[in-house]
């Protein structure tokens, strides 16, 4: 869906790029309002889109993070199983302990770098999305403020010709 919003944006921007220039005023130009309306009627339809993605990222780091934790408490339970199971000498005993304590180290370290993981995801992800919305937006706010400019100089022209027609009658 980013790519459709993108594209969206693209197609934008190339009919204001590609759009004729106003007679004496080459910063100035005329666009097709209906057409323009069409494309951000389409771009407003796609950021939902783009924002219910982001929130279903979110979602998935969650679901992920849990399951993390579920495997790390798993991985906890087995290692008291185990250390209990294993009962006896001292020996033994220490080195079931120390088995233990090393098991749930490394399941430690490997939910936290899970979590590191999903986070980091996430992040790039709702990063892209915030860009692609952003840019969007500027767009947006660009082209309106060209379509004001150039229909309040339309308007001033028209108004121009009325004075001029009613002052010459």
């Amino acid at each position: 869906m980013a790519n459709d919003v993108e594209y969206l944006i693209n197609m934008l921007y190339e009919m204001v790029e590609g759009a004729k220039s106003v007679l004496m005023s080459p910063d100035k130009c005329t666009i097709v309002r209906d057409e323009a309306l069409d494309l951000l009627d389409e771009l407003r339809g796609q950021l939902p889109l783009e924002l219910k993605k982001a929130q279903d990222l979110i979602r998935a780091r969650d679901e992920y993070v849990e399951n993390a934790k579920k495997e790390a408490e798993r991985i906890r339970r087995q290692a008291d199983q185990d250390a209990k199971a294993i009962v006896g000498e001292s020996e033994i005993t220490r080195i079931a302990r120390d088995k233990a304590h090393e098991i749930l180290r490394q399941a430690d370290e490997r939910h936290k770098a899970m979590i590191g993981v999903a986070n980091e995801y996430t992040d790039d992800a709702l990063r892209r999305t915030e860009e692609a919305i952003q840019m969007a937006l500027d767009e947006v706010r660009e082209s309106r403020a060209r379509f004001r400019a150039v229909s309040n100089e339309k308007l001033q022209a028209q108004r121009a010709r009325i004075d001029e027609q009613s002052g010459g009658d």
